[in-house]
């Protein structure tokens, strides 16, 4: 048997990922976890991520170009700079549960039970956790399909919670699958999420 904290944020956002990176870095040291997958959009977090977690491997999944407005790259190239500078890595691709989904969902096909597809089901699911959850499996998948992460190795993943205003809220330690084995992954601790 095992026992362990979980810390709960009062509320999600952007004012947690001090504390955040702090929870990760100490439980990757106790766990010997060498990698870190990070959400950024912008690449602030990023660049902050790269910073505080010096002697882990930081890989920062960004938006697909693109999700926000065709060819918009919502990524700075500033930051992109600074985290490669800094040792870190940062991959752009397709979202896991996005893609074919979403097209489906906002395209010219009619709305019905049938659009709502198997990665909708997913993502919706591990919402109920809160967004953050949902997006550490996520780019865990993403880093893995990269070559990035090895699949089948213990990492941390760290996300936020869009409507927080950014910066990152929740950490887990998980096992990443590839994208067409997903359901492989297995997360199996929380580290610290908002308390929703």
């Amino acid at each position: 048997m095992m026992e362990s904290k979980i810390v709960y944020f009062e509320k999600p956002g952007v004012q947690n990922t001090d504390e955040v990176l702090r929870i990760a870095e100490k439980r990757a040291k106790e766990l010997g976890i060498k990698v870190i997958v990070l959400a950024s959009h912008r690449g602030k977090t990023g660049v902050k991520a790269v910073d505080a977690l010096k002697d882990l491997k930081v890989i920062i999944i960004t938006h697909s170009v693109g999700f926000r407005g065709p060819n918009l790259d919502e990524f700075l190239e500033e930051n992109r700079r600074m985290i490669k500078e800094k040792g870190g890595f940062v991959h752009t691709a397709t979202h896991v549960f996005g893609g074919i989904n979403r097209a489906m969902r906002q395209g010219e096909i009619p709305q019905c039970a049938e659009t709502y597809v198997v990665g909708d089901i997913a993502a919706t699911t591990l919402k109920c956790f809160g967004q953050g959850m949902k997006v550490c499996v996520e780019i865990a998948a993403m880093a893995a399909d990269a070559g990035l992460v090895p699949a089948g190795e213990e990492i941390i993943s760290i996300a936020g919670t869009g409507a927080g205003g950014g910066g990152c809220d929740t950490a887990v330690v998980l096992t990443p699958a590839n994208a067409h084995n997903l359901f492989d992954t297995r997360i199996h601790e929380i580290l610290c999420k908002p308390r929703l």
